[in-house]
């Protein structure tokens, strides 16, 4: 792989919990899981139950070439659908793994009890100390930037306001947005690499006018990843508002993707019960709108 590959796989794009079967070939069952790509990093965003698989092909290559796996591993939150698959993760399990895990605190608890907690007994049968890799878990703010030089080395993490430039030049960087347009808030990532930039945006909801700080934090993306889990329909029932439960209609990602001036669109998060053909019919109506919009699905991959 070239060392100035930047792009992303999606091997979970369900929110709520998992959705498999015939009416979810074609999009997909698993909860979020995003595989980025960028020059000689891997960078992992949530741990849905899609972060299985990931680690059975990253396990797999590891066997044919011997390299250890090292990754950085990115919370956006700490719900169950971002976080079910993180016990199951094979590569946490090899002692010769390195896993830089980064989220938000979850008030008053800090990433670590968090997802030690998780895997307590008698809900799962080892714990996270006892997965064998060497992780290194902190929690991030939204003052703060990651940023990766050589994968041989652990990530920096500077105060963009008062550290950026001790941290550049920087072959990676990572900036956190905290929304709190979801309960309990959520971290938004843009990683940027050269010229080119992504945001993933999951778990957010529209306010009046656009939600205009994302969009702010969203300029100029090549590629913007937006929560769509409601059509607007849904999202206004009057016997079922889904208002304030924390998720954005896809006409709210296409209001930020405009305000933003994002060069492609991809809707995620997609609601378990919304089957194959129902999600088909969405995108087709986005498209119309604005036409640089894809319907995120398993084992797609896009380069930024």
């Amino acid at each position: 792989m070239s060392q100035q590959t930047f792009s992303v796989t999606f091997w979970g794009v369900r929110g709520g919990y998992p959705k498999p079967g015939p009416t979810a070939n074609k999009f997909g069952g698993n909860t979020t899981c995003l595989e980025v790509r960028a020059g000689r990093h891997l960078i992992i965003i949530d741990a849905g139950t899609g972060i299985i698989s990931l680690g059975e092909q990253l396990v797999a290559q590891h066997q044919v070439d011997g390299k250890p796996i090292i990754a950085t591993l990115l919370f956006t939150h700490m719900h169950h659908d971002h976080t079910q698959g993180f016990p199951f993760f094979a590569p946490a399990r090899l002692g010769s793994s390195v896993l830089y895990i980064f989220g938000p605190k979850a008030f008053p608890d800090d990433l670590e009890y968090v997802l030690a907690r998780a895997m307590l007994p008698p809900v799962f049968p080892i714990s996270l100390d006892e997965l064998k890799s060497m992780k290194i878990i902190r929690n991030i703010f939204d003052n703060q930037m990651i940023v990766l030089t050589d994968p041989g080395e652990p990530p920096q993490v500077c105060n963009v306001y008062r550290d950026a430039e001790e941290c550049d030049p920087a072959e990676v960087r990572v900036l956190t947005m905290r929304s709190y347009a979801h309960p309990q808030g959520v971290l938004v990532y843009r990683i940027e690499m050269g010229h080119k930039t992504m945001v993933f945006a999951t778990d957010v909801e529209g306010y009046a006018g656009g939600d205009r700080q994302l969009a702010q934090f969203a300029r100029g993306a090549d590629l913007l990843i937006h929560d769509a889990e409601y059509t607007p329909e849904e999202y206004l029932d009057k016997k079922s508002s889904r208002q304030g439960w924390g998720h954005s209609t896809w006409k709210m990602a296409i209001e930020v993707a405009r305000e933003a001036g994002a060069r492609r669109l991809i809707l995620t998060h997609h609601n378990a019960h919304h089957d194959d053909a129902f999600l088909e019919d969405v995108e087709r109506q986005a498209q119309a709108i604005f036409p640089a919009t894809i319907m995120a699905r398993e084992g797609l991959t896009l380069e930024v």
